[in-house]
């Protein structure tokens, strides 16, 4: 495993058009400065709706349409779940039609169950009631630290999310915590999974769960967070080095 991080990371370093390469990729593999500090339920929530449109065409459909997903703000009462969740309780199509008339969102927006919009509106509004239960963002990682802390209850804390909010599957949930500071979760996506399968680390139907659960021991031989192995190895999967300067 730790062989395999090495050689990754010196392939990746060798790609980036920086004198500066391995300084620049050791900063975007570490979770910054401040990351990991509790924070309101209201930011909680904006979060989770970035993480859960991460995923196929969300984000140009979701975000894409609206010049971010922070704008969403503007029609969700600044990201309130409390507001959300009794103006638009268990009604999705409620929902759109407000989202529609207040962001006026670009390209054909379809309205049958499947289409994405009205299916992310059903993550919106069960986002807002799972939110709900939560006194405010110190409650919330209070919970899930508690189980966070013991490697035998970690992996429940994504199948929770993953269960209460639709469209959250596992491996969106690990996205979600890892970007709030929870490093010991890598997002277990297709190009980590292309990678894995193709270096013989697991086979092509491996489940999310087996994926997260090489990434951190990888992460565990390379004694380096699954935060920074999710972060070298989605570079390296998506070949999006633009992001570095050069």
């Amino acid at each position: 495993m730790n062989t395999v991080y090495r050689f990754a990371k010196k392939f990746l370093i060798s790609q980036i058009p920086s004198p500066n390469a391995k300084k620049i990729l050791e900063s975007y593999l570490t979770l910054p400065d401040g990351s990991a500090e509790p924070v309101e339920i209201n930011e909680l929530f904006r979060r989770l709706l970035s993480s859960a449109q991460n995923t196929n065409m969300k984000a140009n459909v979701i975000g894409g349409s609206i010049d971010g997903i922070e704008n969403l703000g503007k029609a969700l009462f600044n990201f309130d779940p409390k507001k959300v969740d009794k103006k638009f309780a268990n009604d999705p199509s409620k929902l759109l039609s407000h989202l529609i008339k207040k962001l006026n969102p670009r390209g054909e927006i379809r309205e049958t169950s499947r289409s994405i919009w009205p299916k992310y509106c059903q993550t919106i509004i069960s986002a807002s009631v799972f939110f709900n239960q939560f006194e405010d963002g110190d409650d919330f990682f209070d919970w899930a630290n508690y189980l966070y802390q013991d490697e035998r209850s970690m992996a429940s804390l994504p199948m929770i999310l993953a269960a209460e909010i639709d469209g959250i599957g596992y491996p969106l949930a690990c996205d979600f915590l890892k970007e709030l500071g929870f490093v010991n979760f890598g997002k277990p996506d297709v190009h980590i999974i292309d990678i894995f399968v193709g270096i013989g680390l697991c086979d092509e139907k491996a489940s999310p769960y087996k994926i997260q659960k090489i990434i951190a021991q990888m992460a565990k031989a390379s004694k380096v967070s699954s935060y920074n192995i999710d972060k070298l190895f989605w570079l390296i999967g998506s070949g999006k080095l633009d992001i570095f300067p050069k």
